[in-house]
């Protein structure tokens, strides 16, 4: 029997960060093994936010480079641009057909700007551009042309699936079982990093911890982190900590417990804890950088790995969509 099939994407909307990683990139990594793989650059939908071509260039770059620093093995997984599949656009324009504006509406995305433009008494559609409101049906035909069996993602991203359920759903009711409905897989020990601020860590809130950045630029963000106003003698909760929330995910039960311990009996500064978080981020990321420093500006290379990657995906694909054409009368 095939594997199943798994897909994941992250767009390349500036430096990467660490709540990419424990969201996206490291659990995907880890579900591989048990799955035929598809990862790739989503940089059509950066597009909405990135309107400077030579940065969306370089932000391609760096989200390859930081994927394949990470574990991303190119030749045993397919790896490659979205935009450089053809056919997933072209599924876009079919699924459009079978797809209600009322599903769309209900996008977390448009809603939020709708909801916004609202708030300061402006037309709702004020700024809201057509990528913007069809992202989810972009989403849908990346996950659907491949016939994907599921998608690792963030508790966030949980309706975009639902939503390429849906369309998959009306199109099958007209045109039979072509389809493969896809399921939604969220980690739940990271349904929400922490960013600096106690929210959810994101570029949009300025909140990140980098990713595979020198150790200052690292032991600075996480310096900055809010924490509560207790002394340095009084006991402190790790479980109220988004400090040591943080701490769990890069070390070992055994190192978890003295740390807790530590918390507890008092006599720890939040800055030690933080400086403490920031050494072992920094020593868990350390093999993972030097490749990062060695590939990041190996564009060639970077070209290269992307394009076998595409010649991969398009075999797929073109298979895939082919049959939706001729399902619907297009041959």
């Amino acid at each position: 029997m095939s594997k199943k099939i798994l897909l994941t994407g992250i767009k390349p909307t500036g430096k990467m960060h660490l709540g990419n990683y424990l969201g996206v990139i490291k659990p995907a990594l880890l579900e591989a093994k048990n799955y035929q793989n598809f990862f790739f650059i989503a940089d059509y939908h950066a597009v909405n936010q990135v309107r400077e071509a030579k940065q969306l260039r370089e932000d391609i770059y760096q989200v390859t480079a930081v994927w394949l620093a990470c574990g991303l093995d190119s030749e045993k997984y397919i790896f490659y641009r979205q935009s450089s599949i053809a056919e997933i656009c072209e599924l876009a324009i079919v699924l459009a057909n079978v797809t209600s504006k009322g599903l769309l509406n209900r996008g977390h995305a448009y809603k939020a700007a709708m909801e916004e433009n609202l708030k300061n008494q402006n037309d709702p559609d004020k700024g809201v551009s057509m990528g913007l409101f069809n992202y989810p049906l972009l989403m849908s035909a990346d996950i659907l042309l491949f016939n994907t069996d599921v998608v690792p993602v963030g508790k966030d991203q949980v309706q975009h699936v639902e939503i390429a359920r849906n369309i998959a759903e009306a199109f099958n009711r007209l045109y039979g079982q072509v389809i493969k409905l896809p399921l939604a897989k969220v980690n739940k020990t990271v349904e929400v990093v922490p960013g600096i601020d106690g929210r959810k860590m994101s570029k949009s809130y300025r909140n990140v911890i980098p990713l595979l950045e020198e150790g200052k630029k690292v032991k600075k963000a996480v310096m900055k982190m809010v924490t509560n106003s207790q002394t340095i003698d009084e006991p402190k909760d790790p479980a109220q900590s988004n400090v040591f929330s943080l701490y769990q995910h890069f070390s070992n039960s055994l190192e978890q417990e003295k740390l807790m311990e530590k918390y507890r009996a008092g006599g720890m500064s939040w800055g030690e804890a933080k400086t403490i978080l920031a050494d072992k981020i920094i020593d868990y990321f350390a093999d993972f950088k030097k490749k990062y420093d060695l590939i990041k500006n190996e564009r060639a290379y970077l070209d290269e790995v992307l394009h076998k990657g595409a010649e991969k995906a398009r075999k797929v694909a073109s298979g895939n969509l082919a049959l939706v054409k001729k399902k619907i009368g297009i041959l």
